[in-house]
C-alpha cells in the first residue's frame, strides 16, 4: 500500500498552487499523517510516506473514517481548495468490510463533488466499495494489496481525466467576510414525533453554522424549538463566536409536546426574534434568513404568518419529512428553497448544494418586495409633504390641501406609527409643523385645512429639498430615519425650478429618503423624474384638481416602500454601539468677522443637526477666539443635541484683535483635545476640528497645526476672501480639506461637502497604535519624572513643568492604575512626591503647578539616577515593580553630567525600568546613552521648545503596558493581568535522550514563575518525534502543583525521523483550540515554547506561518544539533530563537525567555474575532 501511494505521488505535479496531497490511515478511528497544506514538495511527501508505520487496531470503521475526511480534511483550513473549484479526489485502499455504515458519509462526499476511487481486496465487500466510489466503475478489486501495481495505470488515466472535466458547482461559493452579514434563525420541530430525529437536526444546525462567518458584525444565529408553543434557546445577539453557538447547539435537549403549531411558531419568531431587541438587523438592511425543520402537519394555519415573514423580507428555507413536505413548500420563500427527507435521520443526505445556497444569501439573494399593502400594525413611516406655494400655484393650492388630507386620512397616525410633516416653499421654505408636532390624525387634518398659500417668486425647489433634508428629516424634528423607519417625501410642484435640484435630490436619496414627485402641466417632467427616488415615482397631472385621479397610484407605491425601504447608508449613520466622533468647532470671533458671525452660528447649528449627539455617540465642543481663545463648552459639557443648539443660538460675538490662530490651535491641543475635557482620542474615537477663519493669523500656525496632525485630529479649515489660502491648507489635514467662500453668508454652499467628508471619517478613521491608551484594567504603570533643576535650566523650568502636566493629563491616575512621582535634582536630588503620595490626577497636577526651580551646581545626573533607583523605585515609595507593573522613568536633562551616568542607567535597565530621555543641545548624546533605546530619546534646542516634542513621542509613553513591559522576569506578574496560554513542545526523538531530563527541569522552572489558574495562566505539554502527542491540554490542570507533578513524571518517547513541521501543525490543530482550553478567541496571548534538538525531516515553513497567522507567539530554543535558520523561521520573530550548546545549559537562557514572554503578555491581541491586526493605522 505504501509503495502504491509513492508511485501515485510520483506522477503528480506537487506544489502549493498545483497538486496537493494528504494521507490518512484508519482502523477504529482515523489519524492524519499530513494535511493537504502540510507539504508543498514531492520530496517531502515521499519522505513521509516511506517512513510511515502501520497503525493497527480494530474493528474497521470505514464510515467513521469517511466522515472524518469530510469534517477534517476536505476543509479550507486543512488546505482543501474545493470552494475554489479545484477537483477533489479520494483514493481509498480498504482491506475488509466496514463495521459501521458507509452510506451516509459516502453520499455526502459525492454531494460535495469529491471523486472517490475505492480499491479493495478479496476481504473487502464489493458492494460496499461500489457505494463508496463516485461510480461503480471506480470500484476496483485485487486479490491482495501486492497486486496493486496491476490497477495503477487504470487509476492514473481516470485521475487525469478528472482534472479536465470536474468543476465545482457555483452555489458552493461562500460569501466574502466583508459581505457576510446575515441574521439566521433555525426553527426546529421539537414535538413528540421528532424525538428520534432530533440528534440529526442538531447535527444539521452545527453543519450549517460551521459554514457561517460568525461575529457581532458578521453572521448572527438564533435557535428556536417548538411544538405546542415556542422556546427561544438563544437570540441573534446572545452569542458572538462560532464556538459558543456550536457548544450550545450540542447541548440542546428535545422538548417534546403536542399538538404541532407551526403557524404560531412562525408568528413567534416574527414578533420576538426578528426584532432589533433580539439582535435582528433587518432595519439596517441585512438579509434575514429562517430555516424551518418541520416533521409533521401543523395543527394551525401556516399561510398567514409565513406570508407576513416574507412581506418583512425574511427569506425562508424549509426541510420537511414525508408527512410535511407539501406544507413546507408553502412556507418556503420559493419551492427551490424546500427540501424533503424520509425522516430527519436522513438530514445528512440533504444535497450539499441546498446547504451551500444558504451561504450565498447576502450576495445573490434579496428578499422579494411585494406591492401588497402592509398590515397597519407594522406601518411606521415618516411622511413629509412639500408644497409649491409660489405665485404660479395660487389657484391649485386648495386642491393640494384636499389631496394632503385624503392621503393623511389613509395613514395610521400615531407617535409610534405614521408621522406627518408639512412644509411649503417658493423662494425659500418654511415648515408648518414637524414630524413630532402632532400625534393624532385629527390634529394634522385640522392644521392642514387652515394652511394659507404663501406666494412668492422665484421657485427654488433645490433649496427647498435641501431645507427639508437639513431641518425636517432630522431626529430633533421627529424623523426616525436612524431607527430604520421608511422616510417619504411627497413633493407637489407647479413649475420648473430656478435653482439646481440634482445635488439636494441625490443627497436625499443617499439618506434613503424616498421622494415622490407630483407635478402639473407647468412642471418640468424630466426635472421631476430626477428629483424622484425612481423615475416611476414621478407622477403627472394636467391640473392640481386632477390629483384625486393619482391617489391610488401614490398609495400603492407608498405601501411598497414600507416593506422594501431600509436605511440606505447603514454604515454611514452615526448611531451605533461604538463611540461616534469628537467634533470641535473653532470660530474666528475677531473684529473682522462681526457681520459674518450670524452665518457662522447658523452653520454650526446645521452641522450639529446631522450629528448623533450623546455621551457614547457624537460629542461637540465650541471655541471662539481672537487674540486669545475662550471655550463656550467642552466635549463633555452637554450630552444632548437640544442643549448644544440652545447654547449655539445664544452665542455672542467675542470681538478683539489681533487674530492669533496659532495660539488658538495650541489652546485646543492643551485644553480641548484632552481626556479631562471629554476627548476620546486615546480610545480611538475620530477627532474632528472644523475651523472657521476670517483673516490671516498674526502668529505662526505651523507648529500647532503639525501637532494636531500628529495627534490624528482631522482638521477642516473654512476661510473667506480675507483669509490666507496657504495658511488654511497648512492647518487642514489635507489641502483638499481647506475650503474658501467669498464671505460667511455663503457657508451653506460648502455644508454638503463638509458633511460627506465627516461621514467618511466615521468609517475610515482608526486610531494610530501609539495613541491607544491601555484599558483601565491593564493601565497600571509607575511613572517617575526626573527633572534637571540646576542653574542652567532656570529659564526652561516652567516649560518642563508644563510638559509634565501634559503627560500626566494622558495617564489614567489611580491607586490601582497609573502612579506618578516627581524628582528634581542638581548637585543632589529632592523627591517632591512619591508614587504612593497622590491618587488623583487633580492632586498631581496641582502639585506640579506649584513646583519651584531649585537651582544649584554641579549637575550630578548619575547620582540622581542612582537615587531614584534606591529610593523611588521601591515598594515603600509605592513602586509595584515586584508585582510586574511597568516602571517608567522620564529624564529631562539640560547639560552634561559631572559624574558617571552609565553604571546607574544600566542598573535601572537591569531592574526593568524603561527610560525615556529629553535633552538639549548640551546633553542630547548623554541622554541617548541613558535612554533604554535611541528612539526613546528626544532633543530640543532648549526646554522652552518642549511643546514641539513630537506628539508621537509623548503618545508612545501611553502605550507602555500594551507594547512594553519591564524586563523583570523573575517576579510573578500580577494575577489580574497575567492571562497566557503556554504550550511546551518537546523534541522527544532519539537524539535528545540524554538532554531530556534537562528539558523537564527547564519546563518546571518556567512553570514555577507562571501564575497558574483557570482564569490566569494555562499550560499544556506535548512531545514529538515522528509524530506528536499531547501529555495534557490547556484545560487539564488548574494548579501549578498538578502541572509540575505531571511534568516530573514525563518519559522520553524516542523515535525517528524528527518531524517538527508535523508537530507544529498538530499543536495548531489540536492544542490551540477552544475545546483543548485555548482562549485565543478571547484575546488571551498564545505562546508556544519549542525545545528542539535537531533539523526537521519535514517542512516547517507552512505550519510555522499558520501559527503566526493565528497570532501564536513561538519561541524556538535549540541545541548545537539544531538548524539555527530553521529555528528562526519557526519563531515568531528571529530574536525569539534562542541557542544553547547543550540542554543542560537551558538555565542560562531562562531570563531571556522570561523577559520576552513578559512583553507578550500585554502586546498580543486576538487575531481572529475582530480581524484587527497588531497595529492600527489612520487611513
Amino acid at each position: 500500500m505504501r509503495d502504491f501511494v509513492q508511485r501515485a505521488v510520483e506522477i503528480l505535479n506537487v506544489g502549493e498552487n498545483k497538486d496537493r496531497v494528504s494521507l490518512v490511515q484508519y482502523s477504529r478511528d482515523a489519524a492524519v499523517q499530513f494535511y493537504l497544506n502540510t507539504y508543498t514538495t514531492k520530496s517531502e511527501i515521499l519522505d513521509i510516506v516511506r517512513g510511515m508505520r502501520h497503525k493497527g487496531g480494530r474493528p474497521l470503521k470505514t464510515g467513521a473514517a469517511l466522515q472524518y475526511l469530510i469534517d477534517n480534511v476536505f476543509t479550507a483550513s486543512a488546505g482543501s481548495r474545493r470552494l475554489e473549484g479545484v477537483p477533489q479526489l479520494l483514493i481509498a485502499l480498504i482491506g475488509g468490510r466496514s463495521f459501521d455504515n458507509v452510506d451516509t458519509p459516502a453520499s455526502a462526499l459525492k454531494e460535495m463533488g469529491v471523486l472517490t476511487f475505492a480499491i479493495g481486496t478479496r476481504g473487502s465487500d464489493a458492494r460496499e466499495l461500489q457505494k463508496i466510489s463516485q461510480e461503480p466503475s471506480n470500484a476496483v478489486s485485487v486479490s491482495d494489496f501486492t497486486d496493486l501495481p496491476s490497477v495503477q495505470e487504470k487509476l492514473r488515466s481516470s485521475m487525469e481525466t478528472v482534472i479536465v472535466e470536474v468543476t465545482p458547482e457555483s452555489p458552493t461559493v461562500l460569501v466574502d467576510d466583508d459581505t457576510a452579514r446575515r441574521d439566521v434563525v433555525f426553527l426546529l420541530d421539537g414535538s413528540d414525533g421528532t424525538r428520534n430525529g432530533f440528534p440529526a437536526m442538531r447535527d444539521f444546525v452545527q453543519r450549517v453554522v460551521e459554514n457561517l462567518n460568525i461575529g457581532e458584525n458578521k453572521d448572527r444565529v438564533s435557535v428556536v424549538q417548538y411544538s405546542r408553543d415556542s422556546k427561544v434557546h438563544f437570540n441573534l445577539n446572545t452569542h458572538t463566536t462560532k464556538e459558543d453557538i456550536v457548544d450550545t447547539v450540542r447541548g440542546l435537549r428535545h422538548r417534546g409536546g403536542r399538538p404541532l403549531n407551526t403557524g404560531a411558531a412562525l408568528q413567534h419568531v416574527r414578533d420576538n426574534v426578528f426584532t432589533a431587541s433580539s439582535g435582528s438587523r433587518r432595519q439596517e438592511g441585512f438579509p434575514q434568513i429562517l430555516i424551518v425543520l418541520s416533521g409533521g402537519l401543523s395543527s394551525d394555519n401556516v399561510d398567514t404568518p409565513a406570508s407576513a415573514l416574507k412581506s418583512d423580507g425574511v427569506l425562508i428555507f424549509g426541510i420537511g419529512t414525508r408527512n410535511s413536505s407539501r406544507e413546507v413548500q408553502r412556507i418556503a420563500s420559493d419551492p427551490n428553497y424546500a427540501q424533503s427527507v424520509s425522516d430527519f435521520s436522513d438530514l445528512p443526505n440533504v444535497p450539499q448544494t441546498f446547504i451551500a445556497s444558504l451561504n450565498t444569501i447576502g450576495v445573490e439573494e434579496t428578499p422579494t418586495t411585494p406591492t401588497v399593502e402592509v398590515d397597519q400594525r407594522t406601518a411606521r413611516r415618516d411622511v413629509v409633504f412639500l408644497l409649491d406655494g409660489s405665485d404660479g400655484t395660487r389657484d391649485g393650492f386648495p386642491a393640494m390641501i384636499d389631496f394632503v388630507q385624503r392621503v393623511v386620512d389613509r395613514l395610521n397616525v400615531g407617535e409610534n406609527k405614521d408621522r406627518v410633516s408639512v412644509a411649503q416653499y417658493s423662494r425659500d421654505a418654511e415648515v408648518h409643523f414637524n414630524l413630532n408636532t402632532y400625534t393624532t390624525k385629527n390634529d394634522i387634518v385640522d392644521t392642514v385645512r387652515g394652511l394659507r398659500h404663501r406666494g412668492g417668486t422665484p421657485l427654488n425647489t433645490g433649496a427647498a429639498l435641501q431645507y427639508v433634508r437639513d431641518n425636517v428629516f432630522t431626529a430633533s424634528s421627529g424623523s426616525r430615519r436612524l431607527e430604520g423607519v421608511p422616510q417619504m417625501l411627497i413633493l407637489l410642484n407647479g413649475g420648473r425650478s430656478f435653482d439646481n435640484v440634482d445635488t439636494p435630490a441625490s443627497a436625499l436619496k443617499e439618506q434613503g429618503i424616498v421622494v415622490f414627485g407630483i407635478g402639473s402641466k407647468s412642471s418640468d417632467s424630466r426635472e421631476l423624474q430626477r428629483i424622484s427616488y425612481e423615475p416611476s415615482y414621478a407622477i403627472a397631472v394636467s391640473e392640481f384638481t386632477d390629483l384625486p385621479n393619482v391617489q391610488e397610484q401614490l398609495s400603492a407605491a407608498m405601501s411598497t416602500v414600507i416593506v422594501r425601504a431600509t436605511p440606505i447608508t447603514p454604515t454611514v449613520t452615526v448611531e451605533r454601539s461604538a463611540p461616534g466622533r469628537d467634533v470641535v468647532f473653532l470660530l474666528d470671533g475677531s473684529d473682522g468677522t462681526r457681520n459674518g458671525f450670524p452665518a457662522m452660528r447658523d452653520f454650526v447649528q446645521r452641522a450639529v443637526e446631522i450629528l448623533n449627539v450623546g455621551e457614547n455617540k457624537d460629542r461637540v465642543s465650541l471655541v471662539q477666539y481672537s487674540r486669545d481663545a475662550a471655550v463656550q463648552f467642552y466635549l463633555n459639557t452637554y450630552t444632548t443635541k437640544s442643549e448644544i443648539l440652545d447654547i449655539v443660538r445664544g452665542m455672542r460675538h467675542k470681538g478683539g484683535r489681533p487674530l492669533k490662530t496659532g495660539a488658538a490651535l495650541q489652546y485646543l491641543i492643551d485644553n480641548v483635545f484632552t481626556a479631562s475635557a471629554g476627548s476620546r482620542r486615546l480610545e480611538g474615537v475620530p477627532q474632528l476640528l472644523i475651523a472657521l477663519i476670517g483673516g490671516r493669523s498674526f502668529d505662526n500656525v505651523d507648529t500647532p497645526a503639525s501637532a494636531l496632525k500628529e495627534m490624528g485630529v482631522l482638521t477642516f479649515a473654512i476661510g473667506t476672501r480675507g483669509s490666507d489660502a496657504r495658511e488654511l491648507q497648512k492647518i487642514s489635514q489635507e489641502p483638499s480639506n481647506a475650503v474658501s467662500v467669498s464671505d460667511f453668508t455663503d457657508l451653506p454652499s460648502v455644508q454638503e461637502k463638509l458633511r460627506s467628508s465627516m461621514e467618511t471619517v466615521i468609517v475610515e478613521v482608526t486610531p494610530e497604535s501609539p495613541t491607544v491608551l491601555v484599558d483601565d484594567d491593564t493601565a497600571r504603570r509607575d511613572v517617575v519624572f526626573l527633572l534637571d533643576g540646576s542653574d542652567g535650566t532656570r529659564n526652561g523650568f516652567p516649560a518642563m513643568r508644563d510638559f509634565v502636566q501634559r503627560v500626566v493629563e494622558n495617564l489614567n491616575i489611580g491607586e490601582n492604575k497609573d502612579r506618578v512621582s516627581v524628582v528634581q535634582y542638581s548637585r543632589d536630588s529632592k523627591v517632591h512626591f512619591n508614587l504612593n503620595t497622590h491618587t488623583t490626577k487633580e492632586d498631581i497636577v496641582d502639585t506640579v503647578r506649584g513646583l519651584r526651580h531649585r537651582g544649584g551646581r554641579p549637575l550630578n545626573t548619575g547620582a540622581a539616577l542612582q537615587h531614584v533607583r534606591d529610593n523611588v523605585f521601591t515598594a515603600s515609595s509605592g513602586s509595584r515593580r515586584q508585582e510586574g507593573f511597568p516602571q517608567i522613568l522620564i529624564v529631562l536633562s539640560g547639560g552634561l553630567s559631572s559624574d558617571n551616568v552609565d553604571t546607574p542607567a544600566s542598573a535601572l535597565k537591569s531592574d526593568g525600568v524603561l527610560i525615556f530621555g529629553i535633552g538639549t543641545r548640551n546633553s542630547s548624546r548623554e541622554v541617548q546613552r541613558i535612554a533604554s533605546d535611541p528612539n526613546y530619546a528626544q532633543s530640543v534646542s532648549d526646554f522652552s521648545d518642549l511643546p514641539n516634542v513630537p506628539q508621537t513621542f509623548i503618545a508612545s509613553l501611553n502605550t507602555i503596558g500594551v507594547e512594553e513591559t519591564p524586563t523583570t522576569p523573575t517576579v510573578e506578574v500580577d494575577q489580574r493581568t497575567a492571562r497566557r496560554d503556554v504550550v511546551f513542545l518537546l523534541d522527544g526523538s532519539d537524539g535528545t535522550r540524554d538532554g531530556f531530563p534537562a528539558m523537564i527541569d527547564f519546563v518546571q522552572r518556567v512553570v514555577d514563575r507562571l501564575n497558574v489558574g483557570e482564569n490566569k495562566d494555562r499550560v499544556s505539554v506535548a512531545q514529538y518525534s515522528r509524530d506528536a502527542e499531547v501529555h495534557f491540554n490547556l484545560n487539564t490542570y488548574t494548579t501549578k502543583n498538578d502541572i509540575v507533578d505531571t511534568v516530573r513524571g514525563l518519559r522520553h518517547r524516542g523515535g525517528t525521523p524528527l518531524n517538527t513541521g508535523a508537530a507544529l501543525q498538530y499543536v495548531r490543530d489540536n492544542v490551540f483550540t477552544a475545546s483543548s482550553g485555548s482562549r485565543r478567541l478571547e484575546g488571551v496571548p498564545q505562546m508556544l515554547i519549542l525545545l528542539n534538538g535537531g533539523r526537521s525531516f519535514d517542512n516547517v515553513d507552512t505550519p510555522a506561518s499558520a501559527l503566526k497567522e493565528q497570532g501564536i507567539v513561538v519561541f524556538g530554543i535549540g541545541s548545537k544539533s539544531s538548524d539555527s535558520r530553521e529555528l528562526q523561521r519557526i519563531s515568531y520573530e528571529p530574536s525569539y530563537a534562542i541557542a544553547v550548546s547543550e540542554f543542560t545549559d537551558l538555565p542560562n537562557v531562562q531570563e531571556q525567555l522570561s523577559a520576552a514572554m513578559s512583553t507578550v503578555i500585554v502586546r498580543a491581541t486576538p487575531i481572529t474575532p475582530t480581524v484587527t491586526g497588531k497595529t492600527l493605522t489612520i487611513v
